[in-house]
């Protein structure tokens, strides 16, 4: 099944790969805490998908052994804004009794393969709903607002305990522990906001802005410019100039840009941006390999904090 080009406004041009579609959980589970026994896989365990690897670790941290988790987009070297569907995507989906997806257009492909494969005792949870965002906001990128993943594995636990309701003690507090364990990271964002208040930075796409808003940073680069680049169009000659000022009069303190997605044109900014003396870093779209949730956020915000407080670039996890 392919689903190629969605009709979402911030799918890229060319499909480049198809992402691996097993969840392995990392062996490091970062923030002081072991993560809950892997699932078995076999019977009595819930069979759990979610479209970004992110979520089906959330759901991992949260089912433990009462799940068998498969992630669909899981590789971070490739676009995840270009996918394209093989038969076991579908037939993954179509077994599944809990889904979690971003939804906001950014997985839309999950929606036509659900259609697809009707289950009626299926249970779906989409963020965007679940945070209340809009179908098809300007940042599709949830889960890097702070406010996302509390309020999505409170749904996950509800979930998994209306389908396996002996067990929802359990769920609730693998549900507790988990928020418990993005503290360090929400302390760092706000430690950030105070510190080092209105913070200018420039980005290439809205991966990140999310949590740069949080963080209480400027963001310069214009909405306009990032729409273009993520969309793959051709940003206008003024947006391209004022984003190269920013960084060649050194008007920003760090630069941010995708580093799953590259084009000549963001590395002429981030050459601009090494001329200049601009820290650089590198954001990620997927979960890297080695990470959960929470020790990724906290990587990222870290390496913020070493670029407008050292001036230390962090282009790689």
């Amino acid at each position: 099944m392919s689903v190629g080009r969605c009709s979402i406004p911030f799918v890229r041009r060319w499909a480049r790969s198809l992402a691996s579609l097993t969840f392995l959980a990392p062996a490091l589970f970062a923030l002081g805490a072991s993560p809950p026994a892997s699932a078995s896989g076999t019977g009595g365990t819930v069979k759990a998908v979610a479209a970004e690897n992110e979520y089906a670790d959330v759901i991992s941290q949260i089912g433990g052994r009462y799940v068998s988790v498969t992630a669909i987009m899981s590789n971070p070297n490739t676009d995840p804004h270009e996918f394209e569907a093989s038969p076991s995507v579908a037939q993954a989906v179509s077994k599944a009794q809990l889904i979690v997806q971003n939804g906001c257009g950014y997985d839309s492909f999950m929606n036509k393969i659900e259609a697809a494969a009707g289950n009626s005792g299926r249970r779906v949870i989409v963020a965007q709903k679940v945070v209340g965002a809009p179908a098809a906001p300007f940042n599709p990128h949830l889960w890097y607002d702070p406010k996302t993943m509390p309020l999505v594995a409170e749904a996950i636990a509800a979930d998994l305990a209306a389908l396996q309701p002996a067990h929802k003690s359990y769920f609730q507090a693998n549900e507790a522990r988990f928020t418990q364990s993005l503290r360090p990271w929400l302390s760092a964002v706000a430690k950030f906001r105070s510190r080092y208040p209105g913070t200018p930075v420039a980005v290439t796409e809205p991966v990140a802005d999310y949590m740069l808003q949080a963080a209480g940073a400027e963001i310069l680069t214009p909405e306009a410019l990032q729409s273009a680049i993520m969309n793959g169009t051709d940003p206008s000659p003024q947006d391209i100039t004022l984003e190269g000022n920013l960084l060649s009069q050194h008007r920003v303190k760090v630069f941010l840009y995708n580093r799953q997605v590259t084009d000549s044109l963001t590395a002429d900014f981030s050459g601009l941006a090494k001329k200049a003396h601009v820290p650089v870093v590198g954001v990620y779209e997927t979960m890297p390999l080695g990470y959960h949730y929470q020790s990724w956020m906290m990587a990222e915000m870290q390496a913020l904090q070493l670029a407008v407080s050292k001036g230390v670039s962090t282009q790689e996890l």
